[in-house]
């Protein structure tokens, strides 16, 4: 039996959230959806000690790069220095089309950068891919157990 999938998504336009789940529909089996709009309801969500310490580790997270009165690149860079989250693939999802945001998503270890289209069927089939791509095609691996205080804190 295949076990549960997890897609975190971190962004605060609830229409692009609202895509971004109908887009996330098409996966079979389903996979359960957690939605934060700013980093620090991204930290909790993903501290093992945080105020939100029983959600489930995610499989994939889509982070919006420009995300208003919150640093999402500092996010990600706490995402993939923290033992516990940094073999986690992150999907950046953003409108932007400077070539220095790909080139720091890339520095900071995203694994993707990802434009959002402003086409619908595109931004469908983009998040879809990335979706079937992260979740059943490649091979990831599960971080190894470490206790809180050797792997330090998000």
């Amino acid at each position: 039996m295949q076990r549960e999938r997890n897609v975190l998504i971190i962004e605060d336009n609830p229409g692009d959230v609202r895509l971004i789940r109908e887009a996330l529909r098409e996966l079979r089996p389903p996979a359960l959806i957690h939605v934060v709009e700013n980093s620090e309801e991204a930290l909790d969500f993903l501290r093992p000690a945080g105020r939100r310490s029983d959600s489930p580790r995610p499989d994939l997270i889509f982070l919006d790069f420009n995300l208003p009165k919150s640093d999402s690149r500092e996010l990600l860079r706490r995402i993939k220095e923290h033992a516990r989250t940094r073999l986690i693939p992150v999907a950046v999802l953003t409108s932007s089309e400077s070539e220095q945001d790909v080139r720091t998503a890339y520095e900071l270890h995203a694994n993707c950068y990802l434009r959002k289209p402003v086409d619908l069927d595109s931004f469908l089939d983009t998040i879809q891919s990335a979706a079937h791509f992260w979740l059943e095609v490649v091979q990831t691996a599960e971080p190894e157990l470490q206790s809180e205080h050797s792997a330090g804190l998000l």
